[in-house]
C-alpha cells in the first residue's frame, strides 16, 4: 500500500508484485476539508484520520500496512561529499558527518541518504557523494499519527521524490542513461521536483506552490469565493495568446500566477543544471492534479525549452479487478503517481 496525505485529498494505490511486474489492485481517494493538511504538513489530525478511515471504508483494500510519502519545507535533500564509508558504518555515523550541511538540529530529525558515486580527491581522498534527505522528527511524528489513529499500520517512510522516480522511470541496469529526466508531480499547495538518470536521483526540490495558488490568486483579484475561482481557472486555462489573456481580467490574473509559478520551476532545474555534476536533461514529465491545468504544459514546454509529456504511471503495471471504468482510470492516471511508486518502494 503506498499512501499520499496531499493537501486536497489522501489517496492510496494497493500493489501486488509477480513474476510479470506490479499490479494495481485498487485506488481510492477521499476530499480532505480545507486546512487539514497546510504546506504538506498535518495540522488537522482529526480530520485526516477521519478521511483516511472513510477511504479504507470504501475502497476495501486488503491490508492496513501502508507506507507513507512525505514531501514539504521541513524536508531538506541536500548533494553532499562525505568521507568514504561502508553503508552500515556510515548510516551509523550520519549524525556526526552532516550537522553543518541542514538546517534541522540533528537530534529533531529522521535522516537517511541515498549514495550517488564514489570518487578520490586531489589529495587521495576517498569520497562518497550522496543524497541527504532530512525531515523534522515532529512533522513526521504528525503524519504517523493521524494514520496509526485511522487504525493503519505504517511501515515505512518515503520521500515523495524518490515514489515519483520509481513511477515514473524503469532504471538503466546497464548504465547506458547519458541523459537525465525531469519530473514534476504538481499538486494544491506542494509541487515536487525530482532529476534522475536512469531511474537514479540526482536532484530533488520541494515547491511550496501548486494549483491552488492560482485559485486563490484569481479569488482575491477578482473578489469571488475560492470554488467560483477554481471553476473559472478550469474554464480559462492558461491563455494561449496575448488577445486570449486580455480578454477576461481573470485571464490576466492566471497568466501571471502561472507565469511566476513556472519560472519556479524553470529556476529549479537551472540551479541543478549549474552544478558540477550535472547531466542534460532530455525531457520533462508532469504529473498530479496541478498539472492538468490547460495551457501548463506548452508554457512550461516554451520557457525550458524542453520536451515536456504528460505522466501515465498506470501504463507500467497490470490493471486487476480495481472496480474502476475506463473513464476512471483516465482520470486518476495523472494522480497515481505518488502511492503507485510509494507502494512499488514496499513491493521491491
Amino acid at each position: 500500500m503506498g499512501l499520499d496525505i496531499g493537501t486536497s485529498a489522501v489517496r492510496a494505490a494497493e500493489l501486488s508484485a509477480g513474476r510479470g511486474g506490479y499490479t494495481l489492485e485498487r485506488f481510492g481517494q477521499v476530499a480532505l476539508p480545507v486546512g487539514a493538511v497546510v504546506d504538506g504538513e498535518v495540522l488537522d489530525r482529526e480530520a485526516v484520520t477521519a478521511a483516511l478511515k472513510v477511504l479504507w471504508s470504501q475502497t476495501k483494500f486488503s491490508t492496513k500496512r501502508v507506507v507513507l510519502g512525505v514531501a514539504n519545507q521541513k524536508v531538506v535533500v541536500r548533494q553532499v561529499d562525505l568521507p568514504w564509508m561502508e553503508p552500515r558504518e556510515l548510516k551509523r555515523a550520519l549524525a556526526f558527518q552532516v550537522q553543518d550541511f541542514i538546517p534541522i538540529p540533528v537530534d529533531q530529525a529522521i535522516m537517511d541518504f541515498h549514495p550517488l558515486e564514489e570518487f578520490t580527491t586531489d589529495s587521495g581522498a576517498r569520497m562518497l557523494r550522496v543524497l541527504l534527505v532530512a525531515a523534522g522528527r515532529e512533522m513526521v511524528g504528525s503524519c504517523l499519527d493521524a494514520v496509526q489513529h485511522a487504525g493503519l499500520t505504517p511501515v515505512m517512510v518515503d520521500l515523495t521524490s524518490f515514489a515519483l522516480i520509481r513511477a515514473s522511470t524503469h532504471a538503466d541496469a546497464l548504465g547506458m542513461d547519458t541523459q537525465a529526466e525531469a519530473l514534476i508531480d504538481i499538486g494544491a499547495r506542494v509541487t515536487n521536483i525530482a532529476v534522475h538518470q536512469g531511474g537514479q536521483p540526482k536532484f530533488v526540490r520541494v515547491l511550496l506552490m501548486g494549483g491552488a495558488d492560482i485559485t486563490e490568486a484569481v479569488a482575491e483579484r477578482m473578489g469571488i469565493p475560492l470554488e467560483q475561482a477554481e471553476a473559472l481557472k478550469q474554464q480559462l486555462g492558461i491563455p494561449a495568446t496575448a488577445a486570449e489573456r486580455d480578454e477576461n481580467p481573470a485571464g490576466r490574473v492566471i497568466d501571471a500566477t502561472a507565469a511566476s509559478f513556472v519560472e519556479e520551476i524553470r529556476g529549479s532545474l537551472d540551479y541543478y543544471l549549474a552544478s558540477p555534476s550535472a547531466v542534460p536533461i532530455r525531457r520533462i514529465v508532469v504529473s498530479g492534479g496541478g498539472s492538468r491545468l490547460e495551457n501548463l504544459v506548452s508554457r512550461l514546454a516554451a520557457v525550458t525549452r524542453l520536451p515536456v509529456e504528460c505522466a501515465n504511471p498506470l501504463a507500467s503495471v497490470r490493471i486487476g479487478n480495481t472496480k474502476l471504468s475506463t473513464e476512471q482510470l483516465g482520470h486518476i492516471e495523472r494522480l497515481a503517481a505518488v502511492p503507485v511508486g510509494l507502494a512499488m518502494g514496499v513491493a521491491s
